[in-house]
């Protein structure tokens, strides 16, 4: 397992948080129950399976909501 902190553009409302948590939830191979969505830092922390998914996938299931991800840390969890 691995952890991640995604950088988001600023985050406008809390409906934009619910959409971009369900987004992320919905990816295969994140952990559900990890996903933290931070609407004053514009940050999503989560755990997710490296050898199911990567990154750029949850990345991308963020993007195409038309969110913008700044930058994004992974580490060993």
């Amino acid at each position: 397992m691995k952890k991640a902190t995604i950088q988001l553009g600023a985050l406008t409302c809390p409906s934009c948080m619910q959409k971009i948590e369900a987004a992320v939830k919905s990816v295969k191979g994140v952990n559900k129950e990890s996903v933290k969505v931070l609407f004053n830092a514009s940050k999503v922390k989560l755990d997710f399976d490296e050898t199911m998914v990567n990154i750029e996938a949850i990345e991308k299931a963020i993007t195409v909501l038309g969110y913008e991800v700044k930058k994004s840390q992974v580490t060993e969890g």
